[in-house]
């Protein structure tokens, strides 16, 4: 959300992630970290001083939703099997019965996000042809 919207900003001028956070209702701490590991992976660029703020890196069609992910080091983590999670199958010599599937899971959230971008989140361009098909059939 928060890139999305730093986006719509355009790129004439920084944005303040004071903005950022009022206008998504989300916590300014967190906000900070988040950008801080999207300017390590070069994603955005900050501006200090007076006037500061961010700027995306790249135009959006060039940054990827899943490159965001990674960034900010989310997963989609939807299994107790994940790595480093209390009792994870991953952490026993024998996987869990779903392992394989939740794993695919992950597999498939990722290619999707890989085939999205910035600018089609903002243009609304984010079902698949088989989504936006089965839409239509509905009507």
């Amino acid at each position: 959300m928060a890139v999305v919207d730093l986006a719509m900003c355009g790129n004439a001028k920084p944005v303040p992630l004071s903005e950022i956070a009022d206008r998504q209702d989300i916590s300014l701490s967190y906000l900070e970290q988040m950008f801080s590991r999207l300017r390590r992976a070069k994603l955005v660029r900050s501006v200090r001083g007076p006037g500061g703020g961010y700027l995306l890196a790249r135009k959006p069609e060039q940054v990827r939703v899943a490159d965001i992910f990674i960034a900010v080091d989310e997963t989609a983590r939807e299994r107790k099997c994940s790595p480093g999670l209390p009792g994870a199958c991953s952490s026993r010599s024998v996987h869990c019965a779903t392992h394989s599937l939740w794993t695919e899971l992950g597999n498939e959230v990722y290619r999707y996000l890989s085939s999205k971008t910035v600018a089609d989140v903002m243009s609304g361009n984010v079902m698949s042809r088989e989504t936006r098909q089965d839409a239509f059939a509905a009507e």
